[in-house]
């Protein structure tokens, strides 16, 4: 059964044969092995180009931000996982990565796609950035929704990571349109939301991204490549001193049963 388009398949990211390896473009044993780090080869894999200095340095800042912070659900499920399963490093990682949503580290694909739908009112004839941003935020309060990008349930005063962030974009000179309407959120959204909403870690992630070239279709690719380096350190110590059966025992201990009592034994 054919499906979609089935002529003309292409892909630019890589090709072999028996003596080489190409990566976009570049000999792979030649161009790139030895002479291009970590983060380069990751824009230029994705993006097909090297990226400038001031990219590599704001993708470098972003990856370092949410690569790790402690026992989130996603590493306990990982940990947890190598522990009923201690040969398989791939399961574990593979169940960290999957509770990547919306919810936990993968926001910052949702807050970065709110970011481009209010850039893209805010051009519209006869908007604003600050008209965007309140229509925006009055439909998603109408919604009873959350506002993507901001408030954390730790750092109710302030996402550190966050401050450092755009304190880091205005120092390099990236700051641009998108770090322009996450501060606009930032400020606007406490107001109209009547809570305090500080913008968090997952809202400055994408705005930096975003003006410094990265696309949003491949946004949720930073936060995923980041916890990956997190989670192996997790699951290398999860190999050295477990406490993935700890963290199961203590959820057991936790949380009450109140299901239905069993039925009597029949006399």
């Amino acid at each position: 059964m054919r499906i979609g388009k089935q002529d003309g398949a292409f892909t630019a990211i890589a090709t072999s044969d028996a003596h080489s390896i190409t990566i976009r473009g570049f000999d792979l044993c030649r161009d790139l092995i030895g002479r291009i780090d970590f983060t380069d080869y990751f824009w230029l894999l994705v993006l097909g180009e090297k990226p400038t200095v001031l990219q590599r340095d704001v993708t470098n800042a972003c990856l370092v931000a949410i690569a790790e912070h402690g026992l989130v659900p996603s590493v306990q499920a990982a940990r947890m996982t190598l522990a009923a399963a201690p040969e398989a490093w791939q399961g574990a990682m593979s169940a960290g990565l999957l509770g990547m949503g919306t919810v936990v580290a993968g926001s910052s694909e949702t807050a970065g796609r709110f970011i481009v739908e209010i850039l893209e009112a805010s051009r519209r004839p006869g908007a604003d950035l600050e008209g965007a941003v309140r229509a925006a935020l009055d439909d998603l309060k109408a919604r009873r929704g959350k506002v993507p990008g901001l408030g954390h349930p730790q750092h109710s005063e302030g996402d550190p990571r966050a401050n450092v962030l755009l304190a880091f974009a205005d120092q390099r000179g990236v700051s641009g349109e998108a770090v322009a309407c996450l501060r606009a959120l930032g400020r606007i959204a406490p107001e109209v939301m009547k809570r305090p909403l500080p913008i968090n870690v997952s809202g400055a992630i994408p705005a930096l991204m975003l003006d410094a070239g990265w696309p949003i279709e491949a946004m949720k690719g930073i936060p995923l490549l980041a916890r990956a380096a997190g989670l192996v350190a997790h699951l290398y110590e999860e190999s050295q001193r477990s406490i993935g059966f700890i963290l199961s025992h203590k959820a057991d201990l936790a949380i009450a049963y109140d299901g239905p009592a069993a039925a009597d034994e029949a006399g």
